[in-house]
């Protein structure tokens, strides 16, 4: 029986016994592997794939591909011309078994690419849930002080308090127009308080 699978983006005709060389897996050597991706067994074709197929394998060294010779030429009157050579890195590996049915049940480990960070997603969702409660938090740190605001008086409409100085005045404790209606200009030391503040507020107060 033969079966058509993918992996590293190329497809491969393969039967037990065959030794093939794909794209760098995430295995060591004696390691055994399934590929998933089945697009054909014997007679049957997927649509794509085939469900619950699948081909086994066992991994028998990473190798490096023949070396490929890269030459780039400019042709300019000032040109220059580059020389690179490139192995590609290769999983050596012997196919021992093809499933037609029940490959998602068989325990064996699926085979993963090599720049694949497997359960990477699964593990950027909890920090997401687990950032929720900080944004619950801020907001409702954020909505305490809108509630202060609500109780206190805008006592920039007192002539010649602007918001500078309501600024100092609720540093210095006085919020509402009450607040400053009791206030003494003479002994309060924290602002300089002026008696027709005083004296507007206790109107305002009212």
């Amino acid at each position: 029986m033969f079966a058509v699978m993918k992996t590293g983006g190329k497809q491969y005709k393969v039967q037990a016994g065959d030794v093939l060389r794909v794209e760098k897996l995430a295995a060591e050597a004696g390691e055994k592997v399934q590929f998933n991706d089945v697009l054909m067994v014997g007679t049957t074709l997927g649509t794509p794939l085939v469900e619950g197929a699948g081909v086994q394998a066992e991994v028998i060294d990473q190798i490096k591909g023949e070396k490929v010779i890269h030459f780039v030429k400019r042709r300019r009157k000032h040109g220059s011309q580059r020389t690179k050579g490139h192995r590609q890195q290769l999983t050596l590996l012997r196919v021992t078994d093809i499933l037609e049915k029940g490959a998602d049940k068989s325990g064996v480990k699926a085979a993963v690419g090599a720049g694949s960070v497997a359960g990477a997603p699964a593990a950027a969702k909890p920090a997401k849930k687990a950032a929720a409660p900080k944004k619950t938090e801020a907001k409702a740190e954020a909505a305490a002080p809108k509630a202060d605001a609500g109780a206190a008086d805008d006592l920039t409409q007192i002539n010649g308090v602007g918001p500078a100085m309501q600024k100092k005045l609720v540093e210095a404790g006085i919020t509402t127009f009450a607040a400053l209606a009791k206030v003494d200009p003479e002994t309060f030391d924290a602002v300089n308080v002026k008696p027709e503040w005083v004296e507007e507020a206790a109107k305002l107060a009212k």
